[in-house]
Protein backbone atom coordinates (compact mmCIF):
# COMPACT_ATOMS: atom_id res chain seq x y z
CA UNK A 1 0.00 0.00 0.00
CA UNK A 2 1.46 3.78 -0.69
CA UNK A 3 1.00 6.32 2.12
CA UNK A 4 -2.23 7.64 0.66
CA UNK A 5 -3.66 4.42 1.12
CA UNK A 6 -4.30 2.90 -2.16
CA UNK A 7 -2.55 -0.24 -3.27
CA UNK A 8 0.77 0.26 -4.79
CA UNK A 9 0.62 -0.24 -8.96
CA UNK A 10 0.65 -4.04 -9.34
CA UNK A 11 0.95 -6.72 -12.51
CA UNK A 12 -2.96 -7.23 -12.55
CA UNK A 13 -3.17 -11.20 -13.75
CA UNK A 14 -4.54 -11.62 -17.17
CA UNK A 15 -7.86 -13.84 -16.79
CA UNK A 16 -6.64 -17.45 -18.27
CA UNK A 17 -9.08 -19.67 -19.02
CA UNK A 18 -10.51 -21.10 -16.17
CA UNK A 19 -8.48 -23.75 -14.31
CA UNK A 20 -9.63 -26.07 -11.73
CA UNK A 21 -9.06 -29.43 -9.72
CA UNK A 22 -10.50 -31.42 -7.02
CA UNK A 23 -11.63 -35.06 -5.79
CA UNK A 24 -14.93 -36.06 -4.71
CA UNK A 25 -15.39 -36.43 -1.89
CA UNK A 26 -15.12 -40.31 -0.21
CA UNK A 27 -18.71 -41.40 1.53
CA UNK A 28 -17.06 -41.71 4.90
CA UNK A 29 -13.95 -39.87 6.26
CA UNK A 30 -10.99 -42.30 7.71
CA UNK A 31 -11.45 -41.04 10.99
CA UNK A 32 -9.23 -39.40 13.37
CA UNK A 33 -6.44 -41.14 15.49
CA UNK A 34 -5.24 -38.87 18.86
CA UNK A 35 -1.90 -40.06 20.50
CA UNK A 36 -1.00 -39.06 24.24
CA UNK A 37 1.61 -39.80 26.19
CA UNK A 38 0.78 -39.47 30.03
CA UNK A 39 3.34 -37.36 31.97
CA UNK A 40 3.91 -37.92 35.65
CA UNK A 41 1.61 -35.48 37.16
CA UNK A 42 -1.15 -37.22 35.39
CA UNK A 43 -0.07 -40.80 36.59
CA UNK A 44 -2.47 -42.36 39.00
CA UNK A 45 -5.24 -40.85 37.21
CA UNK A 46 -8.07 -43.18 35.50
CA UNK A 47 -8.62 -43.03 31.65
CA UNK A 48 -11.67 -42.15 31.79
CA UNK A 49 -10.86 -38.81 34.56
CA UNK A 50 -7.74 -38.37 32.19
CA UNK A 51 -10.10 -38.05 28.68
CA UNK A 52 -12.62 -36.08 30.44
CA UNK A 53 -10.74 -33.31 32.17
CA UNK A 54 -8.62 -32.99 28.95
CA UNK A 55 -10.83 -33.05 26.51
CA UNK A 56 -13.74 -32.53 27.78
CA UNK A 57 -14.21 -29.99 24.38
CA UNK A 58 -14.39 -33.32 22.54
CA UNK A 59 -17.10 -35.38 24.79
CA UNK A 60 -19.26 -34.90 27.69
CA UNK A 61 -18.19 -37.70 30.67
CA UNK A 62 -20.59 -39.78 29.14
CA UNK A 63 -19.68 -39.85 25.99
CA UNK A 64 -16.03 -40.76 26.71
CA UNK A 65 -17.69 -44.01 28.69
CA UNK A 66 -19.42 -44.72 25.09
CA UNK A 67 -16.06 -44.58 23.66
CA UNK A 68 -14.34 -46.93 25.82
CA UNK A 69 -17.03 -49.14 26.05
CA UNK A 70 -17.00 -49.18 21.62
CA UNK A 71 -13.28 -50.14 22.18
CA UNK A 72 -11.96 -47.39 20.84
CA UNK A 73 -9.45 -46.74 23.14
CA UNK A 74 -5.61 -48.49 23.74
CA UNK A 75 -3.54 -48.11 26.86
CA UNK A 76 -0.51 -49.09 25.61
CA UNK A 77 -1.11 -51.03 22.60
CA UNK A 78 -4.07 -53.42 23.99
CA UNK A 79 -7.86 -52.27 23.74
CA UNK A 80 -9.42 -51.25 27.18
CA UNK A 81 -13.18 -51.63 28.30
CA UNK A 82 -12.78 -50.28 32.01
CA UNK A 83 -13.18 -47.05 32.21
CA UNK A 84 -11.04 -46.84 35.70
CA UNK A 85 -7.89 -48.53 34.04
CA UNK A 86 -5.12 -47.04 36.07
CA UNK A 87 -2.89 -44.79 34.23
CA UNK A 88 1.51 -45.04 34.65
CA UNK A 89 3.71 -42.49 33.55
CA UNK A 90 4.65 -42.93 30.24
CA UNK A 91 2.10 -45.24 29.05
CA UNK A 92 0.65 -44.28 25.20
CA UNK A 93 -3.42 -43.72 25.31
CA UNK A 94 -4.66 -44.11 21.53
CA UNK A 95 -8.16 -42.89 21.07
CA UNK A 96 -9.65 -43.41 17.39
CA UNK A 97 -12.56 -41.56 16.36
CA UNK A 98 -15.02 -44.18 13.87
CA UNK A 99 -14.70 -43.20 10.51
CA UNK A 100 -17.92 -40.58 9.42
CA UNK A 101 -20.13 -38.96 6.96
CA UNK A 102 -19.06 -35.45 6.59
CA UNK A 103 -21.80 -32.70 6.06
CA UNK A 104 -21.96 -31.86 2.16
CA UNK A 105 -19.47 -29.78 0.68
CA UNK A 106 -18.32 -28.48 -3.04
CA UNK A 107 -15.28 -29.77 -3.68
CA UNK A 108 -13.98 -27.83 -7.40
CA UNK A 109 -11.50 -24.96 -6.67
CA UNK A 110 -10.59 -22.39 -8.71
CA UNK A 111 -6.98 -21.66 -9.87
CA UNK A 112 -6.71 -17.75 -9.50
CA UNK A 113 -2.69 -17.52 -9.71
CA UNK A 114 -0.27 -19.88 -9.07
CA UNK A 115 3.65 -20.03 -9.28
CA UNK A 116 6.84 -21.68 -8.03
CA UNK A 117 5.79 -19.88 -4.55
CA UNK A 118 2.18 -19.64 -4.58
CA UNK A 119 -1.26 -20.40 -5.66
CA UNK A 120 -4.17 -18.73 -5.36
CA UNK A 121 -7.85 -20.14 -5.33
CA UNK A 122 -11.28 -19.09 -5.15
CA UNK A 123 -12.87 -20.83 -2.45
CA UNK A 124 -16.41 -21.54 -3.39
CA UNK A 125 -19.12 -20.86 -0.09
CA UNK A 126 -19.31 -24.15 1.89
CA UNK A 127 -16.00 -25.29 1.57
CA UNK A 128 -14.41 -25.30 4.92
CA UNK A 129 -9.99 -24.65 4.84
CA UNK A 130 -8.78 -26.30 7.53
CA UNK A 131 -9.97 -29.69 9.70
CA UNK A 132 -12.07 -28.67 12.26
CA UNK A 133 -15.41 -29.71 14.36
CA UNK A 134 -17.35 -32.20 11.40
CA UNK A 135 -15.24 -31.35 8.78
CA UNK A 136 -12.00 -33.00 9.07
CA UNK A 137 -11.62 -34.22 5.43
CA UNK A 138 -13.65 -32.03 3.37
CA UNK A 139 -11.55 -29.26 3.32
CA UNK A 140 -9.22 -26.91 0.93
CA UNK A 141 -5.90 -28.74 2.90
CA UNK A 142 -7.22 -32.08 1.84
CA UNK A 143 -7.88 -31.15 -1.58
CA UNK A 144 -4.29 -29.76 -2.08
CA UNK A 145 -2.77 -32.51 -0.04
CA UNK A 146 -4.67 -35.03 -2.91
CA UNK A 147 -3.56 -32.40 -6.24
CA UNK A 148 0.14 -32.52 -5.23
CA UNK A 149 0.25 -36.32 -4.58
CA UNK A 150 -2.02 -37.14 -7.14
CA UNK A 151 -0.44 -39.70 -9.05
CA UNK A 152 2.77 -40.83 -6.97
CA UNK A 153 4.27 -43.49 -4.48
CA UNK A 154 2.41 -43.70 -0.89
CA UNK A 155 4.91 -41.38 0.39
CA UNK A 156 3.68 -37.79 0.55
CA UNK A 157 5.21 -34.81 -0.96
CA UNK A 158 4.95 -31.79 0.65
CA UNK A 159 2.33 -29.54 -0.40
CA UNK A 160 0.62 -25.43 -0.71
CA UNK A 161 -1.07 -25.10 2.62
CA UNK A 162 -3.01 -22.22 2.93
CA UNK A 163 -1.51 -18.91 4.62
CA UNK A 164 -4.79 -17.50 6.30
CA UNK A 165 -8.30 -18.66 6.65
CA UNK A 166 -11.91 -17.50 5.25
CA UNK A 167 -15.15 -18.40 6.85
CA UNK A 168 -16.90 -21.48 5.37
CA UNK A 169 -19.61 -19.75 4.39
CA UNK A 170 -17.09 -17.00 2.48
CA UNK A 171 -16.18 -17.50 -0.99
CA UNK A 172 -13.16 -15.41 -2.89
CA UNK A 173 -9.47 -15.81 -3.09
CA UNK A 174 -7.55 -17.63 -0.76
CA UNK A 175 -3.89 -17.41 -0.63
CA UNK A 176 -1.48 -21.15 -0.13
CA UNK A 177 1.85 -20.84 -0.12
CA UNK A 178 4.14 -23.67 -1.94
CA UNK A 179 7.65 -23.05 0.02
CA UNK A 180 8.55 -22.69 3.61
CA UNK A 181 10.13 -19.34 2.67
CA UNK A 182 6.98 -18.27 0.77
CA UNK A 183 4.88 -19.40 4.52
CA UNK A 184 7.05 -17.71 6.78
CA UNK A 185 6.49 -14.52 4.32
CA UNK A 186 3.49 -14.19 3.90
CA UNK A 187 2.76 -14.89 7.35
CA UNK A 188 4.88 -12.20 8.54
CA UNK A 189 2.71 -10.00 6.27
CA UNK A 190 -0.45 -10.85 7.72
CA UNK A 191 1.12 -10.48 11.17
CA UNK A 192 2.13 -6.98 10.48
CA UNK A 193 -1.16 -5.95 9.23
CA UNK A 194 -2.79 -7.29 12.98
CA UNK A 195 -0.67 -5.97 14.87
CA UNK A 196 -0.36 -2.54 13.46
CA UNK A 197 -3.87 -2.00 14.70
CA UNK A 198 -3.38 -2.02 17.62
CA UNK A 199 0.52 -0.03 17.23
CA UNK A 200 -1.59 2.97 16.02
CA UNK A 201 -3.94 5.51 17.69
CA UNK A 202 -5.82 7.16 14.26
CA UNK A 203 -7.49 4.72 12.11
CA UNK A 204 -6.87 6.73 9.30
CA UNK A 205 -3.32 6.19 9.65
CA UNK A 206 -3.55 2.96 10.13
CA UNK A 207 -5.40 2.54 6.60
CA UNK A 208 -2.44 4.68 5.38
CA UNK A 209 0.62 2.66 6.67
CA UNK A 210 2.43 1.07 4.32
CA UNK A 211 1.54 -2.83 4.27
CA UNK A 212 2.97 -5.45 2.11
CA UNK A 213 -0.75 -7.61 1.58
CA UNK A 214 -4.49 -5.67 1.48
CA UNK A 215 -7.70 -7.66 1.31
CA UNK A 216 -10.84 -5.94 -0.32
CA UNK A 217 -14.27 -7.74 0.27
CA UNK A 218 -17.62 -7.56 -0.82
CA UNK A 219 -20.88 -8.14 1.02
CA UNK A 220 -24.54 -7.68 1.11
CA UNK A 221 -25.83 -6.03 4.53
CA UNK A 222 -29.48 -5.71 5.40
CA UNK A 223 -30.52 -1.82 6.09
CA UNK A 224 -29.25 1.17 4.60
CA UNK A 225 -26.36 2.87 5.70
CA UNK A 226 -26.53 6.21 4.90
CA UNK A 227 -22.88 7.21 5.38
CA UNK A 228 -20.94 6.53 2.44
CA UNK A 229 -17.77 5.46 3.60
CA UNK A 230 -17.61 3.83 7.69
CA UNK A 231 -14.40 2.71 9.74
CA UNK A 232 -14.89 0.49 12.38
CA UNK A 233 -12.44 -0.23 15.49
CA UNK A 234 -14.61 -2.39 17.51
CA UNK A 235 -12.12 -5.12 19.24
CA UNK A 236 -13.25 -8.57 19.41
CA UNK A 237 -13.24 -11.61 22.12
CA UNK A 238 -14.15 -14.67 22.95
CA UNK A 239 -17.15 -16.21 25.19
CA UNK A 240 -18.89 -18.93 25.85
CA UNK A 241 -21.06 -20.76 23.27
CA UNK A 242 -22.57 -24.18 23.13
CA UNK A 243 -21.21 -26.20 20.44
CA UNK A 244 -18.03 -24.15 19.75
CA UNK A 245 -15.29 -26.17 21.65
CA UNK A 246 -12.85 -22.98 22.05
CA UNK A 247 -15.85 -19.83 22.21
CA UNK A 248 -17.90 -17.36 19.74
CA UNK A 249 -15.52 -14.74 18.85
CA UNK A 250 -17.94 -11.50 19.31
CA UNK A 251 -18.07 -7.76 19.80
CA UNK A 252 -16.04 -7.18 22.86
CA UNK A 253 -15.19 -4.17 24.60
CA UNK A 254 -12.24 -6.22 26.28
CA UNK A 255 -11.16 -7.60 22.83
CA UNK A 256 -8.51 -7.73 20.49
CA UNK A 257 -8.09 -4.68 18.45
CA UNK A 258 -9.64 -5.40 15.23
CA UNK A 259 -10.22 -2.37 12.05
CA UNK A 260 -12.42 -2.18 9.13
CA UNK A 261 -12.89 0.50 6.04
CA UNK A 262 -16.55 0.04 4.73
CA UNK A 263 -17.47 1.64 1.79
CA UNK A 264 -20.89 2.02 0.09
CA UNK A 265 -21.20 1.02 -3.53
CA UNK A 266 -25.10 0.50 -3.96
CA UNK A 267 -28.09 1.00 -1.96
CA UNK A 268 -31.40 -0.65 -2.19
CA UNK A 269 -34.04 0.95 -0.84
CA UNK A 270 -37.05 -1.40 -2.45
CA UNK A 271 -35.00 -4.21 -0.50
CA UNK A 272 -33.81 -2.53 2.37
CA UNK A 273 -29.96 -3.99 1.69
CA UNK A 274 -27.03 -1.99 0.93
CA UNK A 275 -24.07 -3.77 -1.15
CA UNK A 276 -21.07 -2.64 0.04
CA UNK A 277 -17.03 -2.91 -0.05
CA UNK A 278 -15.02 -3.79 2.93
CA UNK A 279 -10.82 -3.47 3.36
CA UNK A 280 -9.81 -5.00 6.30
CA UNK A 281 -6.14 -4.49 8.17
CA UNK A 282 -6.68 -6.98 10.96
CA UNK A 283 -7.34 -10.40 10.73
CA UNK A 284 -9.82 -11.37 13.39
CA UNK A 285 -11.62 -14.49 12.76
CA UNK A 286 -15.00 -13.68 11.16
CA UNK A 287 -14.03 -9.73 11.75
CA UNK A 288 -16.52 -8.55 8.94
CA UNK A 289 -19.68 -10.31 9.96
CA UNK A 290 -18.92 -9.09 13.54
CA UNK A 291 -18.55 -5.43 12.67
CA UNK A 292 -20.98 -4.98 10.24
CA UNK A 293 -23.31 -6.19 13.03
CA UNK A 294 -22.13 -4.11 15.13
CA UNK A 295 -23.29 -1.30 13.84
CA UNK A 296 -26.02 -2.42 13.21
CA UNK A 297 -26.18 -3.95 9.45
CA UNK A 298 -25.51 -7.81 9.98
CA UNK A 299 -24.95 -9.53 6.34
CA UNK A 300 -28.03 -10.02 4.61
CA UNK A 301 -28.76 -14.20 5.39
CA UNK A 302 -26.41 -14.50 8.18
CA UNK A 303 -27.54 -17.16 10.97
CA UNK A 304 -25.23 -16.31 13.67
CA UNK A 305 -24.45 -12.64 13.98
CA UNK A 306 -27.61 -9.82 15.30
CA UNK A 307 -26.87 -6.32 15.25
CA UNK A 308 -24.19 -4.99 17.74
CA UNK A 309 -22.25 -8.03 16.78
CA UNK A 310 -23.66 -10.56 19.37
CA UNK A 311 -24.86 -13.99 18.37
CA UNK A 312 -28.86 -14.29 17.97
CA UNK A 313 -29.23 -17.27 20.44
CA UNK A 314 -26.76 -17.15 23.33
CA UNK A 315 -27.31 -18.73 26.93
CA UNK A 316 -23.78 -18.93 28.45
CA UNK A 317 -25.31 -20.82 31.40
CA UNK A 318 -26.47 -23.62 28.58
CA UNK A 319 -24.63 -26.87 29.17
CA UNK A 320 -25.47 -29.41 26.65
CA UNK A 321 -24.42 -33.31 28.02
CA UNK A 322 -26.14 -35.27 25.04
CA UNK A 323 -23.71 -36.94 22.92
CA UNK A 324 -23.51 -38.58 19.25
CA UNK A 325 -23.41 -42.05 18.47
CA UNK A 326 -19.48 -42.19 18.41
CA UNK A 327 -19.40 -39.85 22.12
CA UNK A 328 -18.89 -37.06 20.87
CA UNK A 329 -21.47 -34.09 21.20
CA UNK A 330 -24.41 -33.55 18.64
CA UNK A 331 -24.87 -30.66 16.30
CA UNK A 332 -26.06 -28.08 18.24
CA UNK A 333 -29.64 -26.60 17.91
CA UNK A 334 -28.19 -22.68 17.77
CA UNK A 335 -26.41 -21.36 14.56
CA UNK A 336 -22.48 -21.71 14.65
CA UNK A 337 -19.66 -19.72 12.58
CA UNK A 338 -19.17 -22.57 9.95
CA UNK A 339 -22.90 -22.34 9.08
CA UNK A 340 -23.76 -20.53 5.57
CA UNK A 341 -26.01 -18.37 4.11
CA UNK A 342 -24.82 -14.98 4.00
CA UNK A 343 -23.36 -13.15 1.05
CA UNK A 344 -19.46 -12.14 1.91
CA UNK A 345 -16.69 -12.72 -0.87
CA UNK A 346 -13.11 -12.32 -0.74
CA UNK A 347 -13.00 -9.98 -4.14
CA UNK A 348 -9.51 -8.70 -4.41
CA UNK A 349 -6.06 -9.20 -2.98
CA UNK A 350 -3.08 -7.16 -3.48
CA UNK A 351 0.85 -8.01 -2.14
CA UNK A 352 4.16 -8.09 -2.75
CA UNK A 353 5.59 -11.34 -3.79
CA UNK A 354 7.65 -12.71 -1.07
CA UNK A 355 10.38 -14.05 -3.49
CA UNK A 356 10.35 -11.92 -6.33
CA UNK A 357 8.88 -8.46 -4.60
CA UNK A 358 6.63 -7.75 -7.85
CA UNK A 359 3.39 -6.16 -6.64
CA UNK A 360 0.55 -8.27 -7.94
CA UNK A 361 -3.53 -7.86 -7.90
CA UNK A 362 -5.55 -11.02 -7.45
CA UNK A 363 -8.98 -11.17 -8.25
CA UNK A 364 -11.94 -13.79 -7.41
CA UNK A 365 -14.45 -13.09 -9.94
CA UNK A 366 -17.94 -11.81 -8.56
CA UNK A 367 -20.85 -13.72 -7.48
CA UNK A 368 -24.11 -11.85 -9.23
CA UNK A 369 -25.76 -11.01 -6.44
CA UNK A 370 -21.98 -8.98 -5.23
CA UNK A 371 -22.13 -6.86 -8.13
CA UNK A 372 -23.55 -3.50 -9.09
CA UNK A 373 -25.82 -2.98 -11.50
CA UNK A 374 -22.98 -1.43 -13.49
CA UNK A 375 -20.57 -4.13 -13.10
CA UNK A 376 -23.37 -6.74 -13.92
CA UNK A 377 -24.17 -4.49 -17.16
CA UNK A 378 -20.24 -4.27 -18.21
Amino acid sequence: MSSSGKPLPSTTLPRLPIMTFGEPWPDLNDGLTYRDLIPPPHAGLTVIEYYSKKYKNSAPVQGWLQRIKNKQIKVDGAVITDPNTILRAGSELVYHRLPWKEPHAPYLLEVLFEDNDLIALNKPSGLQVLPGGLFQQRTVLSQLEWRTNKGTSSCKQPHAVPVHRLGRGTSGVLLCAKTKLAKSCLAAYFADGTSAVGNESCNNARFNSTRKISKFYRALVSGIIHQDQVVIDQPIGLVKYPGVAKGLYVASASGKPALSKVSILERNVKNSSTLVQVEIQSGRPHQIRIHLSFIGHPLLGDPLYVAGGQPSCFDPEFIDEGFAQDGGYQRPENPVPGDCGYHLHAHQLFLAHPTTHEPIKIVAPLPSILATEEECRG
